[in-house]
């Protein structure tokens, strides 16, 4: 296994303990692959659920950029629903696996088709 089989292996292992889901582990897959280099980095492979600047970030540039979502009020009570999910208490909480559930959230899964 490599090493990005290795991290996809601890999203979903957060996704089963910390959110109590069943990840579709293709879409999972997809989605971690579309975080790109990311995933490798500490600093950015984590979502800074505390910080307003971290979270418009996911807004803009994953929600409105990548998915093809219209800006609303919604967008960022999606985001607030997923952290809450996450557990707010949570330090680390992956890029992937907020991309994943934010992906689930908004039925958008097709992007990753």
């Amino acid at each position: 296994m490599g090493k990005r089989d290795d991290l996809i292996a601890k999203y979903a292992d957060d996704l089963k303990t910390k959110c109590g889901m069943t990840p579709d582990m293709d879409l999972l897959t997809k989605v971690t692959i579309g975080c790109g280099p990311a995933i490798y980095n500490d600093d950015a492979s984590t979502v800074a659920g505390s910080q307003p600047s971290e979270l418009e970030t996911v807004k803009t540039n994953f929600l409105i950029k990548k998915l093809g979502l219209s800006d609303g009020p919604e967008l960022m009570d999606a985001i607030d629903s997923v952290i809450e999910t996450y557990g707010k208490s949570e330090r680390n909480k992956y890029r992937a696996v907020v991309y994943y559930m934010l992906t689930k959230h908004f039925g958008k899964e097709a992007v990753y088709g």
